[in-house]
């Protein structure tokens, strides 16, 4: 602790007072929406978006009321997630500039209160879907809760550099759950939905993890590009991507893709492959970025050799997007006909 401005050379420092967990001497009390932050809104609107995606596919006719139920149960599931993630990661967030705002690591909301508001929210979710809509739906999401916020952000996440390939198995089941929650079981289409983010998720996650490599290292998170090195990781990008593609394309031909599907698949496929070829020719990741305490708050403004990296994070976004407004799209307006 610092000496006050009153101190002189001869008086005796006071004893420092034990920190509290959670907190921090210049954090503001916590607001209602450092509550919301927990959530992590802009994952929980990707989950609802695709969960929402997969229930509306589903061959199966669902009241409007228990359909919104259903999708409320996934968002407060996956915003319980988040928050349950939060509290354990709080001391590592903390150490990263991309999550140091985060409400647990700027100490605004101390752990405890993060945990037990995880936990609450997804003891709710998962009985109201249960009671309201079927067992199978429910039990998904508790699996999914669990899976993310205990098997991912505990084991896997500090242990292995295959962290976001198997973790990514909890972003990718919420079209399943959505499925589920609509006709009560979970055929082969969903799980084509659910290979797609599975596939989808390394090559995002790993091309923003290039560009902010020292944070993970910083943070001790075996990354990809920490632990194989940012040529591996550029390589691996492409094979998943080589991967990826084809398998985003096989809705055509299993019935669930029509036109509109067909369009944003191949064309956006062979876009995302392009990007993903630029990235593997670059040197994105090769070297520490000297700037980058200059630019704290600006995820985007990167280095120029790592701006193909950039490039395929912010694409992947508006590709997944794609595929999944084409599926809701057609599968809506089928419905309404």
């Amino acid at each position: 602790m610092s000496r006050s401005a009153a101190q002189t050379p001869g008086d005796k420092p006071a004893a420092a007072a034990p920190p509290v967990q959670g907190r921090t001497a210049a954090a503001r009390p916590a607001l209602w929406s450092d509550y919301v932050q927990l959530l992590k809104p802009r994952v929980m609107s990707l989950v609802v978006f695709t969960a929402l995606t997969g229930l509306v596919c589903a061959p199966a006719t669902m009241h409007p009321f228990l359909a919104a139920v259903a999708v409320f149960c996934i968002a407060v599931g996956a915003g319980a997630a988040g928050a349950l993630n939060m509290a354990v990661e709080g001391q590592t967030d903390a150490l990263m500039r991309r999550t140091r705002g985060r409400p647990v690591a700027a100490g605004r909301i101390a752990r405890g209160d993060a945990l037990a508001y995880g936990i609450v929210l997804s003891v709710l979710a998962v009985t109201v879907m249960g009671l309201a809509v079927n067992w199978l739906a429910a039990g998904l999401l508790a699996f999914t809760v669990v899976f993310y916020a205990w098997f991912y952000t505990l084991i896997l996440k500090r242990s292995t550099p295959q962290n976001i390939v198997i973790g990514g198995a909890a972003g990718a089941l919420p079209p399943v759950i959505g499925w589920a929650a609509a006709s009560g079981d979970a055929p082969l289409n969903a799980w084509l939905l659910f290979l797609i983010i599975f596939l989808w998720t390394p090559p995002h996650f790993w091309a923003l993890s290039l560009y902010t490599s020292e944070d993970y290292a910083k943070a001790g998170i075996p990354m990809m590009p920490v632990v194989k090195g940012a040529r591996s990781t550029r390589l691996q990008i492409l094979l998943y991507s080589l991967v990826l593609v084809p398998v985003a394309i096989a809705p055509l031909f299993t019935g669930l893709g029509g036109l509109w599907y067909g369009v944003a698949s191949i064309g956006g496929g062979l876009a995302f492959v392009g990007l993903a070829l630029r990235l593997w020719r670059s040197m994105a990741g090769e070297a520490p970025d000297a700037d980058a305490h200059g630019r704290d708050e600006v995820l985007y403004d990167v280095k120029t050799e790592a701006k193909s990296a950039r490039n395929l994070f912010a694409f992947s976004i508006l590709y997944l997007f794609a595929l999944f407004a084409a599926l809701l799209a057609e599968h809506g307006l089928k419905g309404l006909g």
